[in-house]
């Protein structure tokens, strides 16, 4: 039986489940790099510790340039997730917005047409004190990706065997 996820605090390092050689791509925006830089290493160390074979980091120059990477990468067929980190901070124009908006829409777009599980980890933020919160210790957004990313990648190698390997919710 499913049971809704409860709204996190903080997010576990612990390994449920192995990927041994997976691939991951991780883009990262750097544009508050400072911040998402810790998200980056938290997901590195839970990938690797969950046995994923070949973790690529690629850096572009900004969120809305992340989208365009994500298709090219997925485009490649070269990896079996896509991990991808930014940070958007509201400023006095709605230019956030659009960035944002084009974003989810785009990177959505992504994942569906090319089958290739899109993490999102683009933190849209109102002040930077809200990005440093999402970034250290223990409710570092980058330990929810990668946690993300085993959990989908694992699925998917049990629904390609044909469902016999479907893992059961283990949270």
């Amino acid at each position: 039986m499913c049971q809704a996820p409860q709204m996190k605090k903080s997010h576990s390092k612990e390994i449920k489940q192995k990927i041994p050689g997976a691939r991951i791509a991780i883009l990262q925006a750097r544009w508050h790099c400072e911040h998402t830089d810790r998200m980056v290493s938290a997901c590195r160390e839970i990938l690797n510790r969950a046995e994923a074979k070949k973790i690529k980091h690629f850096i572009l120059p900004g969120a809305y340039e992340l989208p365009l990477a994500a298709k090219m990468a997925a485009k490649s067929k070269r990896f079996d997730a896509i991990i991808v980190f930014g940070a958007i901070v509201k400023g006095e124009t709605d230019h956030y917005e659009v960035i944002l908006q084009t974003c989810i829409r785009e990177l959505g777009r992504v994942m569906y047409d090319f089958e290739v599980p899109v993490i999102m980890e683009i933190i849209p933020v109102h002040n930077i004190k809200h990005l440093i919160e999402r970034s250290q210790g223990e409710h570092n957004k980058g330990i929810e990706a990668a946690q993300a990313a085993i959990e989908i990648v694992h699925w998917r190698r049990g629904f390609r065997a044909g469902g016999k390997k479907i893992a059961k919710r283990t949270v």
